[in-house]
């Protein structure tokens, strides 16, 4: 073979097809628990931890199955449903207190934090392989990129989008969600390596523990989150727009009694769709207009068709002045391609400040948005305190959140921009 050809050809990885200890039964009665948090406990080292939700087919973010592997411990897949009772969520926080003493070990940890919380499970430390392979500054930082990158080792990825509310769950499953942990001790010493190298680790401290303070954090509420409904832009009438309201809460209120995912219950498209017909000029519509928006017809909206309709009718029967407004302040300054006209000096400010944040996260090879919260750039930009200093700029970012790291990078970068 050429050099050309050897250097064309792509890499080869091994694929890790299966756990190297196999695929534990799933954990799903007392007895099992308690032998699996013995073990966990007593073990030593960091906890690998996943999770499997089914956000797809189900109407909560809620776990379905927790991933957890600690040393001689090895791997135990945890079934939380199996422990809720008459409850919404399991109780596992005795679990998660026999584990406190560990580095928990998460890839993507924003993605799970919130459903660990709500079973009690809740790290006082941690390390995001995820978050480590952005603060590298690599360009690729899936689970398997990473392994690959870093182990020379593929998993097996093909139920990443599978229903885990599902019961019993599959073989081939519960395979895939024990390779989700088996690599990601290797890893994290990996990314620690690579990441005191380029000198990025009080970075990545710094990061992670703000992760760890903030993980039983309660989730963002959304204030009028129908205004998200695809196709929303082309409804104009207020009528129109208060018959979305109307349906999106129809829906989400449906769906949650179902525990169903919205867009399972029915599509956003469908809502825009069927009130721009309301938008047309019809305060209600019958239910052959109903029926010939794609989407009404799927076999449980259809079975719910009353209930489209009484929201509808519920919207044409408001008054105007209980009609939603075409707009809504923001929370927050408006998009920046709006401000030439509507706040020009803070215009003149982002021209400046953003090109010299993306310079800086050029230069330190890590992407802007985890160089500095964009949104508390552009706050900054459209409101600055009133002494353009260095103190008064960091200690408007830290209000916002900006860790120390960020803004010793960045405040002494821009001050000078926003005079």
């Amino acid at each position: 073979m050429s050099e050309v050809e050897a250097t064309d050809s792509p890499p080869s990885y091994e694929l890790v097809a299966s756990p190297a200890g196999g695929v534990p039964p799933v954990v799903d009665d007392a007895g099992a628990y308690a032998d699996a948090k013995a073990s966990l406990a007593g073990a030593s080292g960091p906890l690998a931890v996943d999770t499997e939700r089914a956000q797809s087919f189900r109407y909560s973010a809620k776990a379905y199955l927790i991933q957890l592997a600690r040393g001689d411990a090895g791997t135990v897949l945890l079934d939380p449903v199996a422990f809720e009772g008459a409850a919404p969520r399991a109780d596992l926080s005795d679990l998660g207190a026999s584990l406190a003493d560990a580095e928990w070990i998460i890839h993507a940890a924003t993605q799970d934090l919130g459903c660990l919380a709500e079973v009690g499970l809740v790290p006082r430390r941690l390390f995001d392989t995820e978050l480590a392979g952005r603060l590298l500054g690599l360009p690729r930082v899936s689970l398997s990129s990473l392994t690959e990158r870093a182990l020379g080792k593929t998993l097996a990825k093909e139920h990443s989008a599978a229903d885990w509310s599902k019961r019993p769950l599959p073989a081939d499953w519960l395979n895939y969600a024990a390779l989700d942990v088996e690599l990601l001790v290797p890893l994290r010493d990996w990314a620690a390596d690579e990441l005191e190298k380029a000198g990025k680790d009080e970075w990545a401290r710094q990061e992670f523990a703000w992760l760890a303070e903030h993980a039983a954090d309660p989730p963002h509420r959304r204030e009028d989150p129908w205004r998200r409904t695809s196709g929303i832009h082309e409804v104009r009438a207020p009528v129109a727009l208060a018959a979305v309201r109307e349906l999106w809460h129809a829906r989400d209120e449906l769906a949650e009694s179902l525990d169903r995912a919205p867009g399972r219950v029915l599509a956003d498209q469908a809502i825009s769709e069927v009130a721009k017909k309301v938008n047309a000029g019809h305060r209600s519509i019958t239910r052959q207009e109903l029926r010939s928006v794609r989407g009404f017809t799927w076999r449980l909206a259809a079975r719910h068709e009353s209930v489209w309709l009484d929201a509808i009718e519920r919207a044409a029967a408001l008054t105007r002045t209980d009609l939603p407004p075409a707009s809504v302040s923001p929370d927050g300054p408006p998009p920046p391609r709006t401000w030439s006209h509507r706040n020009p000096d803070a215009a003149a400010r982002w021209a400046k400040v953003r090109p010299l944040t993306v310079a800086l996260a050029e230069k330190l090879s890590v992407p802007v948005e985890n160089l500095i919260s964009p949104d508390a750039i552009r706050r900054l930009c459209w409101e600055p305190p009133a002494e353009h200093t260095v103190d008064a700029v960091d200690a408007y970012l830290a209000g916002r959140g900006a860790r120390a790291w960020q803004r010793e990078l960045v405040v002494g970068a821009i001050t000078p921009a926003l005079g």
